[in-house]
């Protein structure tokens, strides 16, 4: 049975809550209501009533649970995505081990059960500060992010916030100014779908995002590029299509 919530704004968050648990769909609708950020709130039992609702409600943002019989929160999340003008995605569940695959999604964010009102809050504010834009103004390059988990909590981490990328085996280490991470992502996976966002490979093992590159030097034949203060080596065979790259950036 589907819930919704009165309107209190129309510049607030509407809201999408999908679960086949009802005491768990009815405690996400209680604590989003609570937000005083979210206007309209609906509610759907499965996917397919969800997307009914989606064909008939203008939606911001949808916090769809992951394991649900029929149409999952990742197909839900896949049918979304081909929408001209989509909403945001919040995935919420038990198991840490779908964060890659919501990474691969594109979500806004990830939560785990059972969802702490911190938490959403976090989750509210992130999707609250990157609306989606008018299709006329198209997409924010750098919107996408990465799941990172550590000591049992997942975050993600902003694309733009990346400087570079280390790889460890079927491994990643992305570093961004204060820190790093290890994910489960391919070195070449990254570069694949990165190049359009100013990634290069520099090594075989190296990838950096071109803007935050600050010297390139040369010494005996041998170039080495510094970011953000560390200094990371360019095999010979890469030097050539970064200096091409370098130089058709824009000033």
């Amino acid at each position: 049975m589907s819930h919704v919530s009165p309107v209190t704004s129309p510049e607030l968050l509407r809201v999408l809550v999908v679960d086949d648990e009802a005491p768990a769909r009815d405690e996400l609708v209680h604590l989003l209501q609570a937000d005083d950020r979210v206007g309209r709130v609906h509610a759907a039992a499965s996917g397919s009533e969800a997307l009914r609702l989606l064909d008939t409600q203008e939606i911001d943002v949808v916090f769809s649970d992951v394991s649900m019989p029929g149409l999952d929160g990742m197909d839900l999340t896949r049918v979304i995505a081909r929408f001209a003008q989509r909403p945001q995605v919040v995935l919420v569940t038990a198991h840490q081990q779908y964060a890659v695959d919501a990474f691969a999604l594109q979500v806004a964010d990830y939560l785990m059960k059972p969802v702490r009102a911190e938490r959403l809050a976090e989750a509210v504010r992130r999707v609250s500060g990157t609306r989606a834009l008018p299709e006329s103004e198209g997409p924010v390059a750098d919107e996408e992010t990465i799941a990172v988990e550590r000591g049992g909590v997942t975050r993600f981490v902003r694309r733009d916030e990346i400087r570079y990328v280390q790889a460890q085996g079927d491994y990643a280490r992305l570093h961004t100014d204060t820190d790093s991470h290890l994910v489960r992502i391919p070195l070449a996976t990254l570069e694949q779908r990165w190049e359009a966002a100013g990634f290069i490979r520099i090594h075989r093992s190296i990838l950096v995002a071109t803007k935050y590159v600050g010297q390139v030097r040369m010494r005996d034949g041998h170039c080495t590029v510094v970011v953000d203060g560390e200094e990371l080596s360019v095999s010979r065979r890469h030097t050539r299509a970064l200096r091409d790259r370098l130089l058709r950036q824009p000033d």
